[in-house]
């Protein structure tokens, strides 16, 4: 029977039954060139999750103006953060999934982990592919969006079932769609602001910078902006703060459609003026740093805060492969793993 049809021990299903761990991020362009953005936002800004806008307006609007006009705006701001290693997204990544693999081999839990990306490469068609010829037939998806929304998590399966669509034989699979108020992600965020609150001393106020969303999917149903108020919730309240020492914004505004507020550009021009001159900015949505943490939080933003008269701006880094990221990762799986 094992050499049915050119079936052996070897290449046949004997050789399944392996575990596997899918970290999915958003994704980044291979390149800071100008090629490259355009690649890369041609298929980022084409899912319907992304941008809500008829098929047909919409592509006569990405393709007739966006993408003759942005991605030379963006590959030079992609190129102030790009390092030796590469893209600062991808490095992370990257070194996330190793460490998450090295904890699991140190726990003697004989689990592969292997990471995609929605948007560019690795593609999560070629990973799940490869994952599937190493004889991995359950695996449990973890999207790296600490906070459900539609247009990042949803679209992260969204692309995981088209895939799967053409297969013959599924995996068993269990997809991880939000873990914004899970104890170990509020623990890890909490302690590295402590840390840096120890290191820097405590500014007058913490900022916590979302990602933003158009308003109109907060009343269509997307949970994200309830998900990110939980999340300050829970971590102002771990570290003890007072409603005077922090705020929440939103980040990352595209478009002229009204989008989650308070903005964080426009609190950071007006916060001086309040007398708040002394600030940290943490962005509890981004599990890796990326162009909108280093380049616009740290960099752009700063510029809006000091200009308007802010003496002391410091940008706390995303949890990125800390130990205690990788644990809560490893923590978060376990209980689908067995």
């Amino acid at each position: 029977m094992a050499k049915y049809l050119g079936l052996t021990k070897e290449n046949g299903h004997q050789k399944r039954g392996k575990t596997g761990v899918l970290l999915v991020n958003l994704g980044t362009p291979d390149e800071p060139t100008t090629s490259a953005v355009r690649r890369y936002l041609a298929e980022f800004l084409a899912d319907p999750r992304v941008v809500e806008i008829p098929k047909l307006i919409w592509m006569m609007i990405l393709h007739g103006i966006i993408l003759r006009v942005r991605p030379a705006k963006s590959a030079a701001l992609y190129q102030q953060i790009w390092t030796e290693q590469g893209s600062p997204l991808m490095d992370i990544t990257c070194r996330q999934s190793q460490k998450l693999a090295e904890h699991f081999k140190q726990s003697g839990e004989a689990v592969s982990v292997d990471f995609c990306m929605r948007y560019g490469k690795p593609s999560v068609s070629s990973t799940l592919q490869r994952m599937h010829k190493e004889g991995i037939d359950k695996i449990v998806v973890l999207p790296l969006y600490p906070q459900y929304s539609a247009p990042t998590t949803a679209s992260a399966f969204d692309a995981i079932a088209k895939e799967l669509s053409t297969w013959r034989y599924l995996p068993a699979l269990h997809f991880i769609n939000t873990y914004h108020e899970h104890p170990d992600f509020i623990e890890a965020l909490a302690a590295s602001i402590a840390k840096d609150f120890a290191l820097n001393g405590q500014p007058q106020k913490l900022v916590l910078s979302y990602h933003g969303m158009p308003e109109r999917n907060l009343h269509l149903g997307d949970p994200y902006y309830c998900f990110c108020m939980q999340t300050t919730k829970l971590v102002v309240e771990k570290l003890g703060l007072t409603e005077q020492q922090y705020i929440t914004t939103f980040q990352s505004r595209f478009g002229k459609a009204k989008w989650l507020t308070p903005y964080t550009d426009a609190t950071m021009e007006a916060l001086p003026s309040q007398g708040v001159k002394d600030i940290a900015v943490v962005c509890p949505a981004f599990s890796a740093d990326c162009l909108e943490t280093l380049e616009e939080i740290a960099g752009e933003n700063r510029e809006i805060f000091e200009e308007a008269g802010g003496e002391k701006y410091r940008y706390i880094a995303a949890l990125n492969d800390n130990d205690d990221h990788i644990k809560m990762m490893a923590n978060i799986v376990k209980p689908y793993l067995s």
